[in-house]
């Protein structure tokens, strides 16, 4: 105990100024996007960037509790958190808040909370858990199989709240099973499924079972050494192009019209370019403008503050979703790059850090802070750019809001006081 106290502020000072930089230039580029008039002071509340402020000073504190609070106290009560994260989940169905079509909130007065931001640190903590305890062997089927349902019972019920881009968040854990060992069968049914949903909505199912045939036969021609049986390859071949036809149903009759609309955006289906100029103004519209703010800054950008596109509001909720392309307009490229350069130094450090973990649990759970962070950080600049389809997450420590500021903020820093705690006995 004596030695975790003194461990409080012994922590890794890059991932703190990290972290300090990452908030302070969010916090600037909220200001920048909310701005309204003239500063008559920056805690105004009744001002995103005020009530932003806000969050941050609270932030403190958060991070002041987290350091303070034993190591152990983290793993011995991981499952505990997980409980309560997964009630909060349930509890929204009766007593939640619907923002933008999602029930993901709990409204109190004019303050909201989103728990589904905290239950990805809980589900860190409990996978960590799981895979750190005496008892698990990731190489049997059975324990795979609960750890897959600890990652999608928290996921499950965030579908169900209509709230699609948290949930994806999710499938940001198995870089941390395939780190730890889990069959490399996973990795290859994940990408075959991702290629073939790809494949049948771009192309069509008759070009996907070409592709998937000469890709089987190849293989069936390299491995028939080995006596890779010829029924197994056609077997393959059959539950793959059943699996085509399960996706063209899937596509066309049960996702919702607005997630149709996203993908085919992102596949580039649409060719009438009466059709796409319409989609422009529609559906298409904070996209467009988004792509619009960014290429308008050029290279070093207009200026901070002096963002025409952001000044007019042309794009909405550029504080939270859009909150890259105000980086992109008013500091160009080069502070684009700067703040991409950022992130990508604090993802290394975490792997770093964890590779250096002599306790599994703070292994795993250091894995789980990267993949979280790297899925928000690549989903959300790849949405504001239209490299990857438009997914509602926030771009960690930068966009506005309070819940997900404290849930990215506990998240980093139960990772920090577990590192600092790393030369102690376990």
């Amino acid at each position: 105990m004596i030695g975790e106290r003194k461990n409080v502020f012994k922590v890794d000072k890059v991932l703190v100024v990290l972290y300090i930089l990452l908030v302070g230039f969010g916090w600037g580029n909220i200001l920048s996007s909310s701005l309204t008039g003239e500063v008559d002071s920056i805690f105004n509340i009744s001002e995103l960037y005020g009530k932003q402020l806000v969050f941050i000073l609270l932030s403190s504190v958060i991070i002041l509790i987290t350091l303070s609070i034993e190591a152990k106290f983290y793993e011995r009560f991981a499952s505990i958190f997980y409980l309560l994260a997964i009630l909060s989940l349930i509890g929204l169905f009766i007593f939640g808040k619907t923002v933008n079509g999602s029930t993901s909130w709990y409204g109190i007065g004019s303050f909201t909370i989103q728990p589904s931001e905290f239950a990805k640190v809980a589900t860190a903590l409990a996978v960590a858990k799981f895979i750190s305890d005496l008892q698990t062997n990731i190489k049997l089927v059975n324990h795979q199989l609960k750890l897959l349902l600890i990652i999608f019972l928290p996921a499950l019920l965030i579908i169900l709240q209509n709230d699609t881009g948290s949930t994806l968040v999710y499938s940001a854990f198995f870089f941390v099973l395939f780190r730890e060992g889990v069959p490399k069968i996973y990795l290859y049914t994940i990408g075959a499924i991702f290629l073939l949903f790809v494949s049948t909505i771009k192309f069509s199912l008759l070009t996907t079972f070409i592709i998937l045939s000469i890709i089987i036969f190849i293989v069936y021609i390299k491995k028939r050494k080995k006596r890779y049986s010829l029924i197994k390859h056609l077997g393959v071949l059959i539950i793959c192009t059943m699996f085509s036809f399960s996706i063209n149903y899937f596509f066309n009759n049960v996702i919702k019209q607005h997630q149709k609309n996203r993908i085919s955006l992102w596949l580039k289906l649409e060719q009438n370019p009466d059709e796409i100029q319409k989609m422009k103004r529609t559906i298409l519209y904070n996209l467009n403008e988004s792509e619009k703010a960014i290429s308008s800054g050029g290279w070093n950008g207009k200026g901070y503050l002096e963002g025409t596109r952001t000044i007019g509001k042309f794009v909405p909720e550029q504080q939270t979703d859009y909150i890259f392309s105000t980086v992109g307009e008013e500091w160009g490229f080069i502070g684009s790059s700067f703040i991409i350069i950022l992130f990508v130094l604090l993802l290394l450090r975490i792997l770093h850090l964890s590779e250096l973990q002599k306790n599994q649990f703070s292994r795993v759970y250091g894995y789980s802070v990267v993949s979280i962070i790297f899925f928000h950080f690549m989903v959300n600049i790849g949405m504001v750019m239209g490299l990857v389809p438009t997914i509602g997450i926030p771009l960690p420590f930068f966009s506005y809001g309070g819940s997900s500021l404290w849930a990215f903020t506990i998240l980093l820093f139960i990772f920090i006081k577990l590192d600092s705690n790393k030369l102690n006995e376990w």
